[in-house]
This record gives C-alpha cells, sequence and structure tokens, in this order.
C-alpha cells in the first residue's frame, strides 16, 4: 500500500461542547470517562487541527472514515472496556507489541466497536506490527512523536492514561485474591462471594444465554436488576445484543457491567456485576473482565473433573435403555451413587434440538448444543427434583424424572425456564415424555414412547413441540409405518385434488375436517367456520363431488380422518 502523507493543517476542529452535555449523565458515565469528548466533526478535520505531529496515513481512507465523537489514549492491550463509537484511539508500537490477539482481530475488534480510526505512536525499538496495513477496515496513522500535549484535544489525555495504568494494579490485586479462593478449592459460589465483597456490588454468573446460576450481594440489588430491561420475565439476563451483551449497559441512571466467561476458546459463560448505590464506568468493566478470566480457570478445572464423570452417567443411562443395566435391585443402587431415585415411579423425557441450516458459524465457539441443552434441564430441575437424571447422549439429552400429580404440566415449565423468552439465538429443540414405569425393567419401552412421541411430535407440530405419548393417539399407528412413500400414496388416492396444495385446496380440506370432527353435523360445522348453513351445504356438496359420498358411508369417513392426519404430519406433508 503507498503510504500518504496526512493533509496539512486546516481548519480546527470545535472546541469540546460541554454545555451540552445531557445534565442528569453522571461523572462516571463511559461516554465521558472514555475520551475526551466533542462533537462528532470529519476525521480529516482532526487530523489537519495539529493535535498530531507530522502524521502518515499508512492504511484506509481518511476522507471516508466514520466522524470523530471523541479521543482516547490506549496504554492497554485490553483496551475493550474504553472503546466507544467515534473514537480516534491514540496508542504506541511498544503497546501494540503487547497484544495477546492477532493485529487483524484487534483491527476488527476497533472496526465492531465502530471506532473511527488508529493512531500509533512510532516507538524506538518495536517496528509496526506485521499485518497493520494489510485490507485494514477503518484508518491507521502514525506519528514519530507524542500528541501536541498543550492542545485543546489532549486536555485529559493524561489523566486517562494514569487511569488506565491504576485499572491494571487494582486488576492485579484483585485477581490474587479470586486466585486464592480459587487455590483453595473454591468454586463459582465463591467466587461470586469474593468479586461482590472486593468490588463492593451485586454479581450474577449466568450461563453464555443468561439463565443464572450463581449469584452474591443484597437483594435489593437483585430486585432492581429485575425491573430493569436487563431481564427477562423468566428470569434470564438479555444477552442477545450484540456481542453477546458484553460491556457496560445503562438503565436509567444505572450501568451494569457484562463480561464473557471464556476457557480454552469455548464461551462458557457471564459475569454481571452492578451495584446501583454507585456509579460505573470503563475501568469498573476492566476489573470484571479480569475477574471473568479467574471464572474460567474453575470453568476448566470443573470440567476436567466433570469428564471422567459424565462418561461413566452416560454409559450407565445408555445401558439403561437398551435393558442392559442389571437387575432393578442393582440398577436402583447404582443410580444411587450418582444422586439419582429410581426407585420410584419414572418418566423418559427426550429432548433434541431441531435441526437448522444455520447454526451461526460467526457466533462465539460454544459447547455443542445437546451439551448446553443437558446443563439447562439439569438447572432447571435441581429445584424440584433432586434425585431425577440428566445426561446428554450423542444427539438428546434423556431425563428421567419422577412422576407426579401432573407431569406434563412440570415438562412444560421446565421447558419455559429453559427456553426462556425464546431470543438469545437459542437453538429450538423437541420433547417427547413417555409414560410412568413400574420398574427399571420398563425403561427401554418407555424411552421408545418418548422418541415416538418426539419424532411424531414434531411432524404434527414444528419447532419447539412438547408431546406426550398417550396423546399421540392414532398418530402413534401412523408412526409405525415405515414406507412413507405408501402413506402418502394413500393420502393423494383418497383426498385426491385437496392434496394439490393450493390455497383453495386447504381451505376445502379445513371445511372436511371440522365435517368429520363433528360427524358430519351441518349446522355446528358451520358455526365452527363462521359460514352460513347454506354455504357449508353447498360446500359438503362440493366435497362429495371430489370424495365420494362420505356424509353416508362411515368406512369413507375413516379413510379421509386418516389422509388427513397423515399430511398433518410434518415429513409425510403433500
Amino acid at each position: 500500500m503507498t503510504v500518504r502523507k496526512a493533509e496539512k493543517p486546516g481548519p480546527s476542529v470545535a472546541e469540546p461542547d460541554r454545555s451540552a452535555a445531557d445534565p442528569d449523565r453522571s461523572a462516571a458515565d463511559p461516554e465521558d470517562s472514555a475520551a475526551v469528548a466533542f462533537e462528532p466533526c470529519p476525521l480529516t478535520d482532526v487530523v489537519s487541527s495539529g493535535f498530531l505531529v507530522a502524521p502518515t496515513v499508512i492504511a484506509g481512507d481518511v476522507s471516508t472514515a466514520r466522524a470523530v465523537t471523541g479521543v482516547a489514549v490506549m496504554m492497554l492491550p485490553e483496551i475493550g472496556p474504553w472503546l466507544r463509537p467515534g473514537l480516534l484511539l491514540v496508542t504506541s508500537t511498544t503497546v501494540l507489541a503487547r497484544l495477546a490477539v492477532p493485529i487483524a482481530d484487534f483491527l476488527a475488534r476497533l472496526d465492531r466497536s465502530e471506532v473511527s480510526a488508529l493512531v500509533v505512536r512510532l516507538d524506538t525499538g518495536h517496528p509496526l506490527p506485521q499485518g497493520l496495513t494489510d485490507d485494514v477496515p477503518l484508518p491507521v496513522l502514525t506519528t514519530p512523536e507524542e500528541v501536541v500535549a498543550d492542545h485543546r484535544l489532549a486536555r485529559d489525555l493524561r489523566d486517562m492514561a494514569v487511569a488506565q495504568v491504576e485499572a491494571v494494579f487494582e486488576a492485579d490485586h484483585l485477581r490474587r485474591g479470586l486466585l486464592e479462593i480459587v487455590m483453595a478449592g473454591g468454586g463459582h459460589r465463591a467466587l461470586a462471594e469474593g468479586i461482590s465483597r472486593r468490588l463492593g456490588g451485586a454479581v450474577l454468573i449466568t450461563t453464555p444465554d443468561g439463565r443464572q446460576t450463581y449469584r452474591a450481594g443484597k437483594e435489593s440489588d437483585f430486585a432492581w436488576l429485575s425491573s430493569t430491561a436487563a431481564v427477562d420475565a423468566t428470569g434470564r439476563v438479555r444477552t442477545d445484543s450484540i456481542e453477546g451483551g458484553l460491556g457496560l449497559h445503562r438503565f436509567g441512571n444505572e450501568y451494569v457491567a457484562i463480561a464473557a466467561i471464556s476457557a480454552n476458546g469455548i464461551d462458557h459463560g457471564r459475569l454481571v456485576f452492578f451495584c446501583p448505590a454507585r456509579d460505573l464506568s470503563a475501568p469498573d468493566l476492566y476489573l470484571v473482565e479480569q475477574a471473568a478470566t479467574v471464572c474460567a480457570l474453575v470453568v476448566s478445572r470443573e470440567l476436567a473433573v466433570s469428564a471422567v464423570e459424565e462418561k461413566h452417567r452416560a454409559n450407565f443411562v445408555r445401558d439403561l435403555l437398551r435393558g442392559r443395566a442389571g437387575e432393578p435391585e442393582q440398577v436402583i443402587v447404582h443410580a444411587q451413587m450418582f444422586g439419582w431415585n429410581l426407585d420410584r415411579p419414572v418418566v423418559v423425557v427426550a429432548v433434541e434440538p431441531d435441526r437448522v441450516d444455520d447454526d451461526s458459524s460467526a457466533a462465539p465457539a460454544r459447547l455443542p448444543v445437546v451439551e448446553r441443552q443437558a446443563r439447562a434441564f439439569a438447572g432447571a430441575l435441581a429445584g424440584r427434583d433432586s434425585g431425577a437424571s440428566v445426561t446428554a447422549l450423542a444427539t438428546e439429552t434423556v431425563v428421567l424424572m419422577g412422576e407426579g400429580s401432573d407431569t406434563m404440566t412440570l415438562v412444560h415449565e421446565l421447558v419455559a425456564q429453559v427456553r426462556g423468552a425464546g431470543g438469545g439465538g437459542r437453538r429450538p429443540f423437541g420433547v417427547g415424555v413417555s409414560r410412568a414405569s413400574s420398574s427399571t425393567d420398563d425403561l427401554p419401552v418407555l424411552y421408545a414412547q418418548a422418541r415416538t412421541a418426539l419424532e411424531v411430535g414434531r411432524k404434527i407440530s414444528g419447532p419447539w413441540a412438547v408431546t406426550h405419548f398417550d396423546d399421540l393417539g392414532v398418530y402413534r399407528l401412523l408412526s409405525l409405518v415405515e414406507d412413507t412413500e405408501e402413506l402418502e400414496s394413500f393420502a393423494r388416492e383418497t383426498l385426491k385434488e385437496l392434496t394439490d396444495g393450493t390455497a383453495e385446496a386447504q381451505d376445502m380440506c379445513r371445511t372436511l375436517e371440522v365435517l368429520l370432527a363433528t360427524n358430519i353435523n351441518i349446522a355446528e360445522a358451520a358455526r365452527q367456520l363462521h359460514f352460513h348453513y347454506n354455504t357449508l351445504r353447498y360446500r359438503v356438496a362440493k366435497l362429495e363431488k371430489i370424495l365420494g359420498p362420505f356424509t353416508e358411508q362411515p368406512e369413507l369417513r375413516l379413510d379421509l380422518s386418516l389422509a388427513l392426519k397423515i399430511i398433518a404430519m410434518r415429513g409425510i406433508d403433500s
């Protein structure tokens, strides 16, 4: 790329207009603490204002850059908390040399945060990083010296640099304290309490999609959070905004800081911090991000410990479902070793994620969807059935839970809690529920029932289907027919032109369905369809012309009912 000198000094940028700021904005508002702010202006005006010494454009186009709304200094490689749209970010080759990520990833993050441009001071002994000029998404400029210290745009940059360095020391102190908790064997609950105590606020640890797992702090603070848009009606923290909802989020006059808990390149959850009693700013978010790295250590430790246990659990459940786990007495004792209670009537619940064409490959790497769903159901069941078994198998989650007075109500409650408000990119899934067991010997048959309910329910109702085996009715018999082509042929031959798929054919199918459901009661069918009596009689005559005298032949009505159910089963739809 051709290196070119920036434009000669021209008109100066406007003096920052502090009086136009929001009077209700606190001094800790990140839009004030992150940069020297001013009214939006072209990047060319800032470059030509004399703020930079001998600026050279080495990448990008200054004339087409985003408008500049502030200037910020970058003293830390982890600059994320201080980024916001419109920044002119000033750093040095010394700082860039300490980046923990490739320069292309760093520039991509600046672009996602809508930074206007990057200015790099050339330090002796630290050359420009390779790739800094290769197809970059925003303008990059270099300067041989510090910015002009007495320039009005540099007014608060020195204080900002000092604040970032102080944040490093404070974060180091926080990490040391949290590492002591981890080294002493503490888990996420102890870490949440430690973070709450050290930062002086309330802490939530959640799954990547916002389900709360651990919390520490004042109940009044949690009550405030629940009253905001940060939490949905199910208690799930909303993490469906850009970059998983990370960063500082403003609710009224208060802020919530959210950081990702990542281990081994996998997204494992969120660390949420809030304190209505005081203002939060970019340094607070930086501390929360550093605390999240310690939480990731606990995740790695727990994954290593649980991997072997999960393998044994999964093998035992597979043997149970195949009828190879042993005598009932042995099975019950073995299950107790895992904390499961199978010495009672249980039902089998099969949960399988629906197939999707695009699983959003651009999203952060996460645990396999089956493992995520298994953890979600385990968390939802923890307070309802402590003796239930929740196991992630290769393509599905299998739940063995006690039969209750209204099992399906409980299953629907579990699905509602796992599903939340239906946002956050959560994968849809189907659920099948079996009858209750009288012995552990029944489990293979019950598993087959749950699978049948799952598969047929999905064909009938589509995504998010929750189906009990006893609700399948004649669909149970239809599901046993492996030759779907024969079923389709029967439906086409019976319903004839009503299987054409046109709007008129679908309307006539609906009319026929209601007629059969009302046992050819013309008056009742007309009432349900909101038709005039004579209009429906005309339709009956038209249907009989197509299908035959079904009003007089019970056998034909049975054939028509079966054909309608066949085309209702998704996957066998004409």
